[in-house]
């Protein structure tokens, strides 16, 4: 361990007696890693049990990791505010201070209770839509810390372009698509849909940055990707934030959609009050604007953009970005009544091709709905159900399997989408998580695909109704 981490592992023992639970939460959760399978960790929680296990995906609240019971692979969900440590090769992260026995034996409620054994139900956690909750100091300290040093993944991720990429990065690119000339098509066609090559396009940037330090426009124009890339690719959120500060989109609107994000990784961080002042300092909407405003429940000023777009012209689009608000937080009547409004516009004349697309995607999510209570999990039969819904390229494909009244797994069995970017793990774990479909929120900048994956899996489970 570095003497810079060793020094970050310290400050955190020392202060976890006055931070609150979520902000070590939000820091252990980044030191197990943005992706990937994390082998040989060992749960312990408050009660003192221990879970040999796999880590499979994360969010602010649970942990699904994979158990072995009776010799086979079983998919478990664990909420944080029940876990003492978590163990990974041989590096222990703190999650929550122990009690003291006299106060384990008086406490009562759900963060004292008892942990399941491996095969038994999962832990109960804190009621959907908790929240963590993280002061202005805290966030900044948590910003400046990891965005001041590389992931650990980064020295061992190797430069990898096209030699054949014009790297003076011109803007806008040649006419005519080409992915091994163009960085910006390299990076929408190679880095975006690929997975694998996500740490890639991080060191790429980099490698962006330091060529060009001479020249302030494309150093900005990396320094804006990094962040994106933490943000949509990585959900790195501490990381997109800091690059962005860097670039100064918290002071101004160079970068409109960029500075909408930031005050959403300060909504995912734990405070909305540092996202909604920068909303409202900010006059560039887009449909993530409208999406966030509803998260952070200011549901007004989300429908009173959305009606603005109407009235200047996009009532198809305007109706369904107020739709998903209203469904965001769960005014259901709302979000029918604005869906069939979409449904309701002409389509034709110039925008006929994206009429037809949001009516598309408006229908889809009508059916979505009204398959919502179908979907309740407690009634839903033990077995595997698969279901699709419509994407933005075309149908996505899921299975879910249920048994004993919860949801032990769900994936994406098949799609087409390109730009998804961290949807296909992302909203199947806030699935698992929140044990349904209700409540669960849209991975930004891939709104369709998690859409679609929501949709679907409520078609799935509406099949194995009792």
């Amino acid at each position: 361990m570095s003497n810079s981490k060793k020094h970050f592992a310290s400050r955190n023992r020392r202060q976890i007696s006055t931070l609150s639970w979520g902000v070590i939460l939000v820091v252990a959760l980044l030191a197990l890693g943005a992706s990937g399978l994390v082998l040989g960790a060992t749960i312990e929680f408050l009660s003192g049990k221990k879970v040999e296990c796999k880590v499979l995906s994360k969010d602010a609240m649970a942990v699904v990791v994979e158990v072995q019971v009776d010799g086979k692979a079983v998919k478990r969900t664990y909420q944080l505010n029940l876990i003492h440590k978590v163990t990974i090769n041989d590096k222990q992260y703190l999650i929550n201070e122990k009690p003291a026995a006299s106060e384990r034996a008086t406490k009562k409620g759900p963060d004292m209770a008892e942990p399941p054994d491996t095969g038994e139900k999962p832990v109960k956690g804190p009621a959907p839509g908790a929240k963590i909750k993280m002061t202005k100091a805290a966030i900044e300290a948590l910003i400046q810390e990891k965005g001041r040093s590389p992931p650990e993944w980064y020295e061992a991720t190797p430069l990898n372009f096209p030699q054949t990429l014009d790297l003076s990065w011109p803007q806008p690119p040649p006419k005519g698509w080409n992915n091994q000339a163009n960085v910006g098509q390299f990076l929408w066609d190679i880095i975006n849909p690929n997975p694998g090559k996500w740490k890639e396009g991080i060191r790429f940037m980099h490698h962006l940055l330091a060529l060009h330090k001479d020249n302030p426009e494309l150093r900005a124009r990396a320094m804006n990707d990094i962040g994106r890339m933490y943000f949509e690719l990585h959900e790195d959120y501490p990381r997109a934030a800091f690059w962005w500060k860097q670039l100064g989109v918290d002071k101004n609107e160079t970068f409109p959609k960029s500075r909408i994000q930031l005050a959403e990784c300060y909504h995912r961080l734990g405070n909305d009050q540092l996202a909604l002042e920068l909303l409202r300092g900010t006059t560039r909407g887009n449909d993530t604007m409208i999406k966030l405003y509803a998260e952070l429940g200011d549901l007004p000023t989300a429908l009173q953009i959305s009606e603005q777009w109407v009235a200047n012209g996009m009532p198809d689009h305007g109706y369904l970005c107020a739709g998903d608000a209203c469904r965001t937080v769960g005014k259901l009547p709302q979000a029918i009544a604005y869906y069939q409004k979409v449904l309701a516009v002409p389509a034709q004349g110039n925008q006929k091709g994206q009429i037809e697309r949001h009516q598309r995607r408006a229908r889809s999510n009508l059916e979505g709905i009204q398959l919502f209570e179908l979907s309740d999990v407690r009634k839903v039969k033990d077995g595997t159900y698969q279901g699709e819904a419509v994407g933005y390229e075309g149908p996505v494909q899921v299975e879910v399997v249920v048994g004993s009244g919860k949801i032990e797994s769900m994936r994406v069995t098949q799609h087409k989408e390109k730009q998804f970017y961290s949807a296909l793990s992302d909203t199947p774990a806030k699935i698992i998580a929140k044990q349904g479909v209700k409540g669960v929120d849209t991975t930004s900048g891939a709104t369709l695909t998690s859409e679609a994956i929501i949709n679907g899996t409520a078609k799935a489970m509406a099949k194995g109704i009792k």
